[in-house]
C-alpha cells in the first residue's frame, strides 16, 4: 500500500510543480488578467492525473499480481538466459518479438546480435472522449520500444531485454504506461520461455525416434542375419555321418571344413560387419564342403588383392552371392561349371563380383529370390544409398552378381545405418 500511495504522490507532485512553475511564468506575462483560472484547471488536472495513476497501479497488480517498484516503472528490464549458442538464442528472441501483436518497424541485427522494433501501445480501457482531456496525452507519441541484445556467453546466449515507452525519460514523472510495457516484457519472456522448451520437446522426441529406429534397425539386421544363416549346415551334417560309413576319409575332410567354416561364423553373429578377408575365409570352406558333395563338377577360381581384405563387409553376403551360384547355377546343371569370385577397387567404393558359368537367367530353378532381397535389404539399412547390388548376365552362360561397398577398413561397433 505504501508504494502505491509514494507511486500515485509522486506524479501528482511532479504536476503540481510543472503547474507552479508555469503559473509563475503565466503571471509574469504582461496583460495577465485570469490568474483565477488557474487552480481550478490544475484540480481538473490533477484529477485526472491521480486518476489515471490508479488505473496503472490496478492493471499492473493483474498482471503482475503484486505491486512493487520494478513493476509500476514504465521502463522494464530483463536478463533471460537462453541455454543455446548466441546465432540460434538470436534467432529465437528475434521470432518471439515479431510475433507480439501490434509491432511495428522492426530492426534485425544478426552481426550484432540486436534487435529494435516499434510497438503500438494498446488503449486498455478503450477510447472514450474523456481520455483525449487527460493532459498526460498531450506529452507526445503513445508507443512503445523494444530493444533486445544477445551477448554469446561460453556457447549460450545472454539476451538483454528492455521495453520502454518511445519518449525522453523524464516523462516518466507525468505518464505512466498502463502496464504495457510491462505486458511487452512479460510476453516476450514467456514466448522465450515455450521456444526453448519447444526446441527441448523437439530434441527429446527427436532422440527418442532415432533410438527407436536404432532398435529396429538392429532387430531387421538381426533378423535378416538369421533368416541367412546357411541352412546347408543340416545337410553337411547328414552327408558327414553317411560318409563315416563309406568313405571316412572324405567326411574326415568334410567335418573339417566344416570347423573351418565356424570359426569363421561365430565369432561376427554379435557384429554388424566383417571383413573382406573373413567372409573369403567362410566362403572358401563353404565351397571345399559343397566340392565334397559335387567332385569334380565344381571348379572355382578366387581373385581378391591381399590389400582389400581388410575391407569392411557385411556378414553372410558373399557367401549369399556363392550360394545362389551353386544352387540356381552349377547343381542343376549336369556338367557343372566354375564359380569365380574376385575384388576391385573403384575410387571410394569396393567392388566384389560372383560369377558362374551356370543355366543362367534362361532356365527356371524354383528359386524365391529371397536371398537376393535380404542381400539389398541389409545393405541399405546398413550403408544407405553408398551400396548396392548389381546381378546380370554372365555372357555366354550364367550370372555376375556385384556388390559395391564403401572402401571403409575399419568396423565399428556401431549397428545402425550409416554408420559402417
Amino acid at each position: 500500500m505504501f508504494k502505491s500511495l509514494s507511486f500515485v504522490l509522486r506524479i501528482a507532485l511532479a504536476w503540481s510543480a510543472a503547474f507552479l512553475v508555469g503559473s509563475m511564468f503565466w503571471s509574469a506575462t504582461p496583460g495577465y488578467h485570469d490568474g483565477h483560472l488557474i487552480f481550478p484547471i490544475y484540480l481538473i488536472t490533477l484529477a485526472f492525473v491521480i486518476t489515471g495513476a490508479f488505473s496503472h497501479l490496478g492493471r499492473v497488480r493483474l498482471i503482475a499480481g503484486e505491486v512493487d517498484s520494478s513493476a509500476l516503472a514504465n521502463r522494464q528490464r530483463r536478463q533471460i538466459e537462453i541455454p543455446f549458442e548466441a546465432g540460434e538464442a538470436f534467432d529465437l528472441v528475434d521470432a518471439a518479438i515479431r510475433e507480439l501483436p501490434r509491432i511495428q518497424e522492426v530492426e534485425s541485427a544478426r552481426d550484432s546480435l540486436q534487435v529494435r522494433a516499434k510497438i503500438h501501445r494498446p488503449q486498455p480501457y478503450g477510447r472514450h472522449w474523456v481520455q483525449r482531456l487527460n493532459p498526460a496525452n498531450w506529452l507526445g507519441s503513445l508507443r512503445n520500444q523494444i530493444t533486445a541484445t544477445v551477448t554469446p556467453v561460453n556457447g549460450t546466449g545472454s539476451v538483454t531485454l528492455l521495453c520502454e515507452p518511445e519518449a525522453a525519460a523524464w516523462s516518466d514523472w507525468f505518464r505512466v504506461d498502463d502496464g504495457t510495457n510491462l505486458e511487452n516484457a512479460e510476453a516476450i519472456t514467456r514466448a522465450i520461455a515455450r521456444r526453448v522448451a519447444e526446441h527441448r520437446r523437439n530434441e527429446q522426441r527427436a532422440a527418442a525416434q532415432t533410438a527407436t529406429e536404432k532398435e529396429l534397425t538392429v532387430a531387421r539386421l538381426n533378423l535378416l542375419h538369421a533368416q541367412v544363416e546357411p541352412h546347408f549346415l543340416y545337410n553337411t551334417l547328414a552327408s558327414a555321418q553317411l560318409l563315416t560309413r563309406s568313405e571316412p576319409a572324405q567326411a574326415d575332410r568334410m567335418l573339417g571344413h566344416l570347423i573351418q567354416y565356424l570359426r569363421h561364423s561365430l565369432p561376427s553373429a554379435d557384429e554388424s560387419l566383417s571383413t573382406l578377408g573373413d567372409e573369403l575365409e567362410r566362403t572358401r570352406a563353404y565351397l571345399e564342403i559343397i566340392r565334397i558333395r559335387m567332385g569334380a563338377r565344381l571348379t572355382m577360381e578366387v581373385d581378391v588383392p591381399d590389400a582389400l581384405r581388410a575391407i569392411s563387409m557385411p556378414p553372410m553376403m558373399l557367401q549369399t552371392l556363392v550360394e545362389n551360384a551353386i544352387k540356381h547355377g552349377l547343381e542343376p546343371k549336369p556338367g557343372g561349371g566354375t564359380v569365380w569370385i574376385f575384388a576391385r577397387r573403384d575410387e571410394d567404393r569396393v567392388m566384389v563380383t560372383v560369377a558362374d558359368n551356370g543355366q543362367g537367367f534362361g532356365v527356371a530353378t524354383g528359386g524365391t529370390g529371397i536371398g537376393l532381397k535380404n542381400v539389398r535389404e541389409r545393405l541399405r539399412l546398413i550403408y544407405g544409398e553408398r551400396a548396392s547390388l548389381s546381378v546380370v548376365a554372365n555372357v555366354p552362360d550364367g550370372v555376375a552378381a556385384t556388390l559395391a561397398v564403401p572402401a571403409v577398413t575399419e568396423t565399428p561397433s556401431d549397428k545402425t545405418r550409416g554408420t559402417p
